[in-house]
């Protein structure tokens, strides 16, 4: 039925005397129908619009009949010519009971308006205090077996039963938020409303009731949810492919829900960031991010390991196959187990390579989306504006370069959930509800990157020292509910982390703190400076800013400082925009490290960060990341300052136009953004792994407890070693490697395993490019002691710059010229430091 001819049923319907119209949808009742509207008719005869002027006598009941195969009509015709107020209407086929029910409440002509199941499950005579809550104000009064006063006085079968509850349990979160029982079949609308929400609703199945409430909430109609008396009767319609049915309507209801460009964001995102990656996915297998130095290798490797562990049942936290024969502690190096787990059937399929691009992309996608949902819901109602100030928050230069090598960085899209659902404890509604989520959102997000979370944590502390400041009414209002529910958040994530996190800091292999260095703080020029990725960037000049380019921190660009500058100005009037510019000038200070040197000079000044630099946690964080926490903040000031130069409307019309002043608006916008829009990361073939690798040669040469060592040991410098071992499905162990481990009796984190002679002599021959001259016998001793450490099966020295000076210094090492097998040098031991001698071999070309 088309809007119009809806809107003109319900003037004719409201018209008349009716009080009360009870729709009885039925499909195949015959036995039990004409028993229900016995009772139905003999309650209505005595008592409806008793007390209220109405007629007592103006009721009526509309039987729906769903095209049923049975004697339905003929009951409700044999009713009708006994009670003429039961009016049939029939349906050409079964299409469901959202169908009937909208047909029978279409055909309605009371002020009220009950529709209640054949089986009345709920009496008849719980309509009084349907009534009630609807004389007291509310639109509809809609039954509940779930709230308190309710009585059951017969339960489903249990399984129905608790599938029942899942599903209310999902709709609360995806339709109607605080409703407990959408499903019971006993609700009372007022008619006129009711009219309107069926005639506007398209569902023909179960989902119907959430959808009519839906629209109620849509349209500000209040709702009362009221406890009823029920009792389960048998013959039941729903089968159990219903249930999932049920779960389409509701999806359906979902995106119907969307608005189209709240649909359109994600894929935008999504282009967006495949655009970003556009170089990686030309062959994901066979390309690699130099700007990721040697993080793809690592990164790679963590999701390969943690697929290989699962596929095994073997501890995801710990592993010997890299740093033999000590081993990793993974919970302590990151390997974001949120993701690199339920990824793990992809990675053994497909290969850690794709599974890390696909991460990335579309982890980048979906936090982009989570902060435009955040904006929108929180900041503006301007969708574009909302867009913009996402893309901002997300494609930031510090993003963009952490994009390169720390999917930990860049897959961010539970920061925003928790943000909101910490806004959702201030406002004390559902503190309980909300504590439990945001408990389980902050476990997921620590087995995702637990220092997006800190930095997370300290933007949010500015923030809300700010924001509380400014609005101590706020602060007082909020102060309880938040600290409730945060008690309530810890009491739920520690349960789900707390071995995971002592694994992490008393596990094996585990350690207290990462040394860093002394300079890894940001200078007060990159802040201003253009990063290498950004159009108006310069490698040279962006490195020399930087600790390296996955390290690219600030570089938001001095066009996008001033025009921020500008924004906070403009709007100054404004808490929010108050508090939002402590916090990207607070996190950028901090972003400077304990000492800050004074541009052009060699004076150094103390840092806020000094206040933190050695405190539990904070003494392992990069000091310069936290200049990523502008990236948000900035995102949503650009949101709200687009919303404001937004075209105004013309009176009386729909048309919208700017004004020179917003135009002039828009183009200092475009003209800071522009400069740090991100090119394409930069790909480059990557290198081969040698035959030897390959083809599984390497089988007959490592035996079981031993390792493979290539020469040089696999260090954060140079880990293609890393490489060899995923494309060997972690075949082999190897000693060194690429991590975070302990080091000395203060278990201070390092990065790689614990240097030996033998690799650091390695290492400066690599880097140096000449063999040593060296005392053999002595170096010869503890080659062979550091061999034995290593339960070295094989040395493999790949070709390589200064690959002949590794060669000779192997060779004096061992005493043997080693063996060209499968592209690379060999030299075979037997597990305990001693050469071994095998016959063969291939001739170098």
């Amino acid at each position: 039925m088309s809007r119009t001819a809806a809107q003109d049923v319900i003037e004719d319907m409201s018209a008349t005397s009716i009080d009360l119209t009870v729709v009885v949808p039925a499909y195949n009742e015959e036995e039990r129908l004409a028993p229900t509207l016995d009772a139905i008719v003999t309650y209505l005869s005595r008592t409806a619009g008793a007390g209220n002027g109405a007629d007592p006598h103006a009721w009526e009941i509309v039987v729906v009949d769903d095209g049923s195969t049975d004697a339905t009509g003929e009951v409700v015709a044999g009713a009708a010519a006994r009670e003429p107020r039961i009016r049939l209407v029939s349906s050409p086929g079964n299409r469901g009971k959202g169908n009937a029910l909208r047909l029978g409440v279409l055909a309605s002509r009371g002020r009220r308006v009950l529709v209640t199941d054949a089986d009345l499950a709920a009496p008849i005579e719980e309509l009084d205090r349907l009534d009630k809550a609807l004389t007291d104000g509310h639109a509809a009064a809609i039954g509940s077996r779930a709230t308190a006063g309710a009585t059951i006085e017969r339960h489903q079968h249990r399984i129905r039963e608790l599938l029942g509850r899942a599903g209310n349990v999902l709709i609360r979160q995806v339709a109607v938020p605080g409703i407990r029982d959408t499903q019971c079949g006993f609700k009372l609308f007022d008619g006129d409303r009711a009219r309107e929400a069926f005639a506007a609703s398209r569902l023909d199945g179960w989902g119907i009731d959430v959808e009519i409430l839906q629209h109620f909430r849509r349209s500000g109609w209040p709702v009362a949810e009221v406890p009823v008396r029920w009792s389960h009767q048998p013959g039941s319609k729903v089968r159990p492919l219903d249930y999932g049915r049920m779960l389409a309507e509701l999806a359906v209801l979902r995106v119907r829900a969307t608005r189209p460009a709240d649909l359109l964001v994600p894929v935008l995102f999504l282009l967006l960031s495949f655009a970003l990656y556009s170089g990686r996915w030309a062959d994901p297998g066979h390309r690699y991010l130099p700007d990721s130095l040697q993080d793809q290798n690592q990164w790679e490797w963590f999701f390969a390991i943690t697929a290989d562990n699962v596929s095994h049942l073997r501890n995801p936290l710990f592993t010997t196959l890299q740093g033999f024969p000590d081993g990793v502690n993974l919970m302590a190096n990151t390997v974001m187990l949120g993701l690199s787990v339920p990824f793990a059937p992809l990675t053994l399929w497909l290969g850690p390579a794709v599974s890390l691009a696909l991460v990335m992309t579309l982890g980048l996608a979906a936090t982009a989306t989570a902060w435009y949902w955040l904006i929108v819901k929180r900041v503006v109602r301007h969708r574009g504006a909302a867009f913009a100030g996402a893309a901002l928050a997300t494609f930031a230069p510090p993003m963009v370069s952490h994009a390169n090598a720390h999917p930990n960085f860049v897959v961010l899209f539970m920061i925003p959930l928790m943000i909101d659902r910490a806004l959702r404890l201030c406002a004390g509604t559902r503190v309980g509800h909300d504590g439990i989520v945001l408990g389980v959102m902050t476990a997921y997000q620590i087995y995702l990157g637990e220092e997006p979370l800190l930095l997370t944590s300290l933007g949010l502390v500015l923030f809300a020292g700010t924001y509380a400041a400014l609005r101590p009414d706020v602060a007082r209002a909020a102060w309880r509910p938040l600290a409730k529910g945060l008690g309530i958040a810890v009491a739920v994530c520690l349960p789900l982390v707390s071995f995971a996190l002592y694994w992490q800091f008393f596990g094996p292999q585990s350690y207290k703190s990462v040394l860093h260095g002394d300079n890894a703080g940001n200078s007060p020029l990159a802040l201003l400076a253009f990063a290498e990725r950004s159009l108006a960037g310069d490698a040279d000049h962006a490195n020399a800013l930087s600790l390296n380019p996955t390290e690219q921190n600030a570089f938001y660009g001095w066009p996008l400082a001033l025009l921020a500058l500008g924004i906070v100005v403009r709007l100054w009037d404004r808490a929010l925009v108050k508090a939002l510019a402590v916090t990207a000038a607070g996190a950028a200070l901090l972003s400077l490290g304990p000492e800050v040197r004074v541009p052009l000079t060699d004076t150094t000044l103390p840092g806020p960060w000094k206040l933190l630099a050695h405190r539990p946690l904070f003494e392992s964080v990069i000091e310069g990341r936290v200049a990523m926490v502008c990236a948000p903040a900035l995102g949503m000031l650009l949101a709200l300052a687009l919303e404001r130069l937004a075209p105004e409307p013309v009176a009386g019309t729909s048309i919208r136009v700017l004004t020179g002043a917003r135009l002039v608006g828009l183009a200092a916008v475009v003209a800071a953004l522009l400069p740090i829009v991100p090119a394409p990361l930069r790909t480059v073939p990557r290198e081969k792994v040698p035959a030897f690798i390959a083809d599984g040669t390497y089988k007959s040469y490592v035996r079981e407890g031993e390792s493979l060592v290539p020469v040089p040991l696999p260090d954060p410098g140079y880990a293609e070693a890393l490489h060899w071992q995923t494309a060997a499905h972690l075949g082999f162990k190897l000693p060194g490697g690429y991590f975070n481990g302990p080091w000395g009796p203060d278990r201070i984190g390092i990065y790689g395993a614990v240097p030996r002679a033998t690799s650091n002599l390695f290492s400066d021959v690599r880097n140096s490019g000449t063999a040593p001259d060296l005392e053999i016998r002595s170096w010869r001793q503890q080659a062979r002691a550091d061999f034995a450490y290593w339960k070295a099966g094989v040395l493999v020295l790949a070709p390589q710059a200064g690959d002949e000076a590794l060669r000779k210094t192997v060779q004096d090492l061992t005493g043997d010229p080693g063996t060209w097998v499968g592209g690379v040098w060999v030299w075979d031991l037997d597990g305990k430091g001693t050469i071994t001698t095998r016959p063969g071999g291939d001739a170098r070309p």
